[in-house]
């Protein structure tokens, strides 16, 4: 694994959305919502440069799912599966992105 800012990005990323399965404050539920939209909005920003537009609206999908401005109420279970999930599909594009290189 590279230390690019992209993957620094993503794995941090990872992380939070890992925490956020834990009984946090709400305010931490919030953030997070924030920074993952930011984090997203690189991401994508990323990927656009290199032309891959399937992963920009990918992202961008993700950013509308987690903005901070209105709250989707999916319900803490399937919130802790999207996170997962997402986590998880960061992580890989890691390791993806390193054996297409």
């Amino acid at each position: 694994m590279k230390p690019t800012t992209e993957n620094l990005i993503k794995l941090a990323l990872a992380i939070l959305l890992l925490l956020c399965l834990f009984h946090m404050p709400y305010g931490y539920y919030q953030l997070v919502r924030f920074i993952a939209v930011v984090c997203f909005a690189i991401l994508a920003y990323y990927e656009y440069e290199r032309k891959n537009i399937p992963m920009v609206i990918l992202l961008v999908g993700l950013m509308v799912l987690f903005q901070p401005l209105a709250n989707i109420p999916l319900g803490r279970q399937v919130w802790n599966i999207v996170d997962v999930v997402v986590a998880a599909g960061l992580v890989a594009t890691i390791f993806i992105r390193k054996h297409q290189s």
